[in-house]
């Protein structure tokens, strides 16, 4: 195959002889593929691979495969691991099944699905990212009905029949055969993330079992499994956190690492002893996650240049404040990879450490053993740091310690829990840090919420004149806006919104806000004076995202309110 590749690749004109050799000479001596050292070394690219081998062999190139042409019964007629092994995906394009490979010289697979589907197959040719990223997506574990029908046929002693054993496989996809309750648990993890879900809810009532996803922000029945194997599914998630099976009185936390569809998954499991049984929630946070640019999070180009500014400056606070779940995590990543830098050392203290981040120090919180945010940050700051991250400023004592960081040549960042900027401070007086030095350290507070963003599906609509109303609106003001509402959609789930967007508030220490903290001003009287230095409102900015088309005004009223003394 390599002979025939760098051939095929050299008369195409893909790359050159000389490229060629030195590539067959380090797959000679390393056992890499010849396809893999001239992609490494940027002699060209998988696509240009997959064109040249499609043109060699008159075959079509198939840029990417959809949910239009993916098959789940066809697919789930051959085993994964075939599938994954020889890279190829059978798919149906114009009702006729076509084999998707990336090295239509390995007759064997292709000739093996063939005879598999009754012959009559078609070929084509795609880049192995493509062929694996398809099969992770769309290849079917056991469908929920017919799962729940196994499981009903078990007989009533489940919970002694089933033998969990130990989970030695990575990824569950990879994980067939196995016992009923096995392949449920690993049915619903995959859904869950294949649905982009942050959290799974088990919830025990008398009855009945019921399964539940967070979908952007919004929870979602996904299932309801029969009752009575309620004991062996709590069980296998116990046993794959390592948690105590034979103690259901008492609430566990625990964790599970693992692979969904090839991505690393941290699943944080927290189970909790109710009424009838115990309920089990599962936070699902993608280790392989990257965060985007500080451009890329939507502000405003007020509040772009606000936060640009803060964070070029070599000491002071940065607070970035919201009730959980608003996305803080992101912007304060987002603001990390920003200010990651070789000539700059940054540490971060958190609770628990969410994502991993090259070129960074992550110190993991554990008040079991008396490492709390304050012990962790007293031993950060003699380990000579340009950058300190503090996952919360949850009392008066780590609030001392950030503010004696950014006065001593730190630049600090963390976050609050408060409903708007400027009641940010407020909430460090009531902690008991004295107002001259909130004045003198904090540079900018940046309030955050999350919205659901409209599915393409969105219907354009007149909202009533309440509606505008509790929004700010004039109706003259509105008859300049194109108001939409969700439609719903395949693709949306028929929700009408598909995925989420922050909207902002940014507040900066400006001297007047400053003279208001030390006179220990009322949180009114700081955002009237924050809104007269250029702040604009969380309704304001949801506002500009309304007008932009992007999501509704119930969205925004859902999270943020209008302040009418600001107003009016």
């Amino acid at each position: 195959m390599a002979k025939r590749l760098s051939d095929v690749l050299v008369q195409a004109g893909v790359v050159s002889v000389q490229q060629v050799a030195e590539c067959e000479q380090f797959a000679k001596e390393s056992g890499q593929s010849m396809a893999r050292c001239l992609v490494d070394r940027a002699f060209t690219t998988y696509e240009a691979i997959a064109k040249a081998l499609a043109d060699y062999s008159s075959l079509e190139y198939l840029e990417s495969i959809t949910d239009g042409i993916a098959d789940l019964t066809v697919l789930g007629k051959v085993p994964l691991h075939f599938l994954k092994k020889h890279g190829v995906m059978p798919v149906k394009i114009d009702g006729v099944i076509t084999l998707v490979t990336a090295d239509p010289f390995d007759f064997q697979p292709l000739d093996e699905l063939n005879l598999l589907f009754g012959g009559g197959t078609n070929t084509v040719v795609s880049t192995p990212k493509v062929i694996l990223d398809a099969l992770n997506r769309y290849y079917p574990i056991e469908g929920t009905k017919e799962m729940i029908e196994e499981l009903e046929g078990e007989q009533e002693g489940i919970d002694e029949s089933i033998e969990f054993g130990d989970i030695d496989e990575k990824d569950i996809l990879a994980m067939a055969t196995e016992a009923p309750i096995i392949k449920l648990v690993n049915h619903i993890l995959y859904q869950a993330a294949k649905m982009g879900a942050s959290d799974i809810h088990i919830e025990p009532f008398e009855k009945e079992l019921q399964v539940r996803f967070r979908i952007d922000g919004v929870l979602q029945t996904f299932m309801t499994p029969p009752k009575r194997i309620q004991g062996a599914l709590i069980s296998r998630i116990k046993i794959m956190a390592n948690l105590n099976i034979a103690e259901k009185r008492v609430p566990q936390d625990g964790r599970i690492d693992i692979r969904v569809a090839g991505k690393p998954y941290d699943i944080r499991v927290s189970i909790l002893p109710v009424v009838y049984g115990e309920r089990v929630v599962m936070r699902l946070l993608d280790k392989s996650r990257t965060f985007s640019e500080i451009k890329q999070l939507g502000l405003s180009d007020r509040d772009y240049r606000v936060v640009i500014d803060a964070i070029g400056k070599p000491n002071g606070i940065i607070y970035v404040t919201g009730p959980t779940g608003s996305g803080k995590t992101t912007t304060l990543y987002s603001i990390l990879g920003a200010l990651n830098k070789p000539d700059v050392n940054i540490i971060t203290v958190e609770d628990p450490v969410e994502y991993q981040m090259v070129g960074i120090g992550q110190v993991q919180v554990k008040e079991k053993i008396g490492m709390t945010f304050a012990s962790a940050l007293r031993s950060i700051l003699r380990q000579d740091p340009d950058i300190v991250m503090i996952g919360e400023t949850r009392d008066q004592e780590t609030a001392q310690i950030a503010v004696q960081a950014a006065l001593t040549g730190h630049l600090v960042l963390s976050t609050l829990h408060t409903n708007n900027a400027p009641a940010s401070i407020t909430r460090l007086l009531d902690m008991g840090v004295e107002p001259y030095l909130i004045a003198s350290s904090v540079i900018v507070i940046v309030a955050q919420r999350l919205v659901r963003k409209l599915c393409t599906c969105k219907k354009q609509y007149e909202p009533p004149q309440d509606l505008l109303k509790s929004i700010g609106l004039t109706p003259e003001e509105a008859k300049k806006i194109t108001f939409y509402e969700p439609g719903g959609c395949d693709a949306c789930s028929g929700s009408g919104y598909k995925g989420r967007m922050a909207i902002f508030e940014i507040m900066q220490m400006t001297p007047k806000v400053a003279h208001l903290t030390m006179e220990r001003a009322d949180t009114s009287q700081i955002r009237k004076a924050a809104i007269d230095d250029g702040m604009i409102l969380l309704v304001q900015d949801g506002l500009r995202r309304i007008k932009e088309g992007l999501t509704t005004i119930d969205e925004v009223i859902s999270v943020a309110t209008i302040e009418h003394d600001v107003v009016e």
